[in-house]
């Protein structure tokens, strides 16, 4: 195990932790923006598509999970709960991501390195995400 990958994943662990809380204790989304999120439970489950054809380690799928479950998480709360999607506010979060999802996956038809659906999501994910 890479001590970095695992000081990464923490980090980025406690992250999330630290949103989901905030979301769960002021029951309120005011200041995050809903379309950063929807494009973070996009990439993580075409970038995770691997979760069912390869297995690399426990901690790996594990942490997969936790990502795709708490990405899809923030998604649900800003966009079904009742009390948290009152509180979003559509006129400050004015980025237009349905350009950059179809660019990438535009882009993913042609740079690829084998014309699988796999290798074109994760292609696309990395063009959006990088």
């Amino acid at each position: 195990m890479n001590i970095f990958r695992l000081a990464g994943d923490m980090t980025h662990l406690f992250s999330i932790l630290v949103l989901l809380l905030k979301i769960y204790a002021t029951k309120s989304c005011s200041g995050i923006s809903r379309k950063t999120q929807e494009l973070y439970a996009i990439v993580f489950v075409a970038r995770y598509l691997d979760l069912f054809t390869d297995f690399i380690s426990v901690y790996n799928t594990f942490m997969k999970v936790v990502f795709i479950a708490s990405s899809l998480a923030i998604f649900w709360c800003m966009r079904f709960h009742p009390m948290v999607r009152r509180s979003y506010d559509r006129d400050l979060d004015t980025f237009r991501h349905y350009f950059l999802v179809g660019a990438s996956f535009a882009l993913a038809l042609i740079l690829h390195e084998k014309f699988t659906v796999q290798e074109r999501w994760f292609t696309g994910c990395y063009i959006l995400f990088e």
